[in-house]
Protein backbone atom coordinates (compact mmCIF):
# COMPACT_ATOMS: atom_id res chain seq x y z
CA UNK A 1 0.00 0.00 0.00
CA UNK A 2 1.37 3.40 -0.96
CA UNK A 3 1.38 6.12 1.72
CA UNK A 4 -1.45 8.35 0.53
CA UNK A 5 -4.49 10.11 1.96
CA UNK A 6 -7.36 10.69 -0.48
CA UNK A 7 -10.25 11.83 1.72
CA UNK A 8 -10.67 13.36 5.13
CA UNK A 9 -14.24 12.70 6.19
CA UNK A 10 -15.78 14.52 9.13
CA UNK A 11 -19.16 13.42 10.47
CA UNK A 12 -20.92 16.71 11.26
CA UNK A 13 -24.04 17.32 13.34
CA UNK A 14 -24.98 20.46 11.39
CA UNK A 15 -24.29 20.16 7.67
CA UNK A 16 -25.99 23.49 6.91
CA UNK A 17 -23.70 25.30 9.36
CA UNK A 18 -20.71 23.57 7.75
CA UNK A 19 -21.89 24.77 4.31
CA UNK A 20 -22.34 28.35 5.55
CA UNK A 21 -18.84 28.31 7.04
CA UNK A 22 -16.76 26.52 4.40
CA UNK A 23 -18.64 27.35 1.19
CA UNK A 24 -20.33 30.69 1.91
CA UNK A 25 -17.91 32.06 4.53
CA UNK A 26 -14.51 30.85 3.35
CA UNK A 27 -15.53 30.67 -0.30
CA UNK A 28 -14.32 27.11 -0.85
CA UNK A 29 -15.88 25.64 -4.03
CA UNK A 30 -17.59 22.27 -3.81
CA UNK A 31 -16.91 19.22 -5.92
CA UNK A 32 -20.18 17.69 -4.72
CA UNK A 33 -23.01 19.08 -2.60
CA UNK A 34 -25.96 16.83 -1.77
CA UNK A 35 -28.39 18.66 0.53
CA UNK A 36 -28.85 16.89 3.85
CA UNK A 37 -26.13 14.35 3.11
CA UNK A 38 -22.63 15.45 2.12
CA UNK A 39 -20.43 18.29 0.92
CA UNK A 40 -17.13 17.46 -0.80
CA UNK A 41 -14.45 20.12 -1.22
CA UNK A 42 -11.12 19.67 -3.01
CA UNK A 43 -8.45 20.79 -0.54
CA UNK A 44 -5.38 19.55 -2.40
CA UNK A 45 -4.30 18.17 -5.74
CA UNK A 46 -5.58 14.73 -4.80
CA UNK A 47 -7.32 15.35 -1.47
CA UNK A 48 -11.01 15.85 -0.69
CA UNK A 49 -12.51 17.16 2.55
CA UNK A 50 -15.84 15.38 2.94
CA UNK A 51 -18.34 16.89 5.37
CA UNK A 52 -20.87 14.16 5.93
CA UNK A 53 -24.12 14.56 7.88
CA UNK A 54 -23.62 12.53 11.08
CA UNK A 55 -26.83 10.55 10.54
CA UNK A 56 -25.65 9.47 7.08
CA UNK A 57 -22.12 8.81 8.37
CA UNK A 58 -23.44 6.49 11.07
CA UNK A 59 -25.53 4.49 8.58
CA UNK A 60 -22.36 3.48 6.73
CA UNK A 61 -19.52 3.67 9.23
CA UNK A 62 -21.19 2.93 12.56
CA UNK A 63 -22.05 4.77 15.78
CA UNK A 64 -20.25 8.01 16.56
CA UNK A 65 -18.70 8.25 20.01
CA UNK A 66 -19.91 11.38 21.79
CA UNK A 67 -18.95 12.96 25.08
CA UNK A 68 -17.25 15.91 26.72
CA UNK A 69 -13.94 17.27 25.53
CA UNK A 70 -12.45 17.71 22.10
CA UNK A 71 -12.16 15.20 19.31
CA UNK A 72 -8.48 14.14 19.42
CA UNK A 73 -7.84 15.41 15.92
CA UNK A 74 -6.77 18.65 14.31
CA UNK A 75 -6.74 19.68 10.69
CA UNK A 76 -3.88 21.93 9.63
CA UNK A 77 -3.64 24.70 7.08
CA UNK A 78 -0.01 25.68 6.60
CA UNK A 79 1.04 29.05 5.22
CA UNK A 80 4.30 30.71 4.21
CA UNK A 81 4.59 33.39 6.94
CA UNK A 82 3.52 34.43 10.42
CA UNK A 83 1.55 37.31 8.87
CA UNK A 84 -0.38 34.81 6.74
CA UNK A 85 -1.29 32.86 9.91
CA UNK A 86 -2.90 35.98 11.36
CA UNK A 87 -4.65 36.75 8.05
CA UNK A 88 -6.15 33.27 7.77
CA UNK A 89 -7.31 33.38 11.40
CA UNK A 90 -9.00 36.72 10.67
CA UNK A 91 -10.68 35.26 7.58
CA UNK A 92 -11.94 32.29 9.59
CA UNK A 93 -13.30 34.62 12.31
CA UNK A 94 -15.09 36.69 9.67
CA UNK A 95 -16.63 33.48 8.28
CA UNK A 96 -18.01 32.65 11.73
CA UNK A 97 -15.31 30.46 13.27
CA UNK A 98 -15.03 30.28 17.00
CA UNK A 99 -11.64 31.79 17.77
CA UNK A 100 -9.83 29.24 19.92
CA UNK A 101 -6.42 30.87 20.07
CA UNK A 102 -4.57 33.72 18.37
CA UNK A 103 -1.33 33.12 16.53
CA UNK A 104 1.67 32.66 18.79
CA UNK A 105 5.28 31.58 18.57
CA UNK A 106 5.73 27.96 19.68
CA UNK A 107 8.73 26.47 21.44
CA UNK A 108 9.42 24.19 18.45
CA UNK A 109 10.09 27.30 16.30
CA UNK A 110 6.84 27.74 14.42
CA UNK A 111 3.94 30.17 14.73
CA UNK A 112 0.40 28.80 15.03
CA UNK A 113 -3.15 29.62 16.03
CA UNK A 114 -6.35 27.59 16.16
CA UNK A 115 -10.02 28.02 15.36
CA UNK A 116 -13.04 25.75 15.52
CA UNK A 117 -15.49 25.27 12.67
CA UNK A 118 -19.25 25.34 13.45
CA UNK A 119 -19.22 21.63 14.32
CA UNK A 120 -16.28 21.99 16.71
CA UNK A 121 -13.49 20.55 14.57
CA UNK A 122 -10.22 22.33 15.35
CA UNK A 123 -8.08 23.80 12.58
CA UNK A 124 -4.47 24.73 13.18
CA UNK A 125 -3.18 27.58 11.03
CA UNK A 126 0.59 27.24 10.99
CA UNK A 127 3.83 28.65 9.71
CA UNK A 128 6.36 25.85 10.03
CA UNK A 129 9.94 26.94 9.30
CA UNK A 130 11.23 23.37 9.03
CA UNK A 131 11.56 21.02 6.07
CA UNK A 132 8.15 19.41 6.67
CA UNK A 133 6.60 22.87 6.40
CA UNK A 134 8.05 23.20 2.91
CA UNK A 135 6.62 19.82 1.87
CA UNK A 136 3.01 20.85 2.48
CA UNK A 137 3.06 24.29 0.84
CA UNK A 138 2.08 24.69 -2.80
CA UNK A 139 4.93 25.35 -5.23
CA UNK A 140 5.56 28.94 -6.21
Amino acid sequence: MQPRLSYITLGVDDLDAARRFYVDGLGWPTEMDVAGEVIMIRVGDRLILSLWAASEFEKEVGPIRRGPGLVPLTLAHNVASTQAVDEVLATARAAGAVDVSAGEHREWGGYTGYFADPNGFRWEVAWNPGPTGDIVLPAG
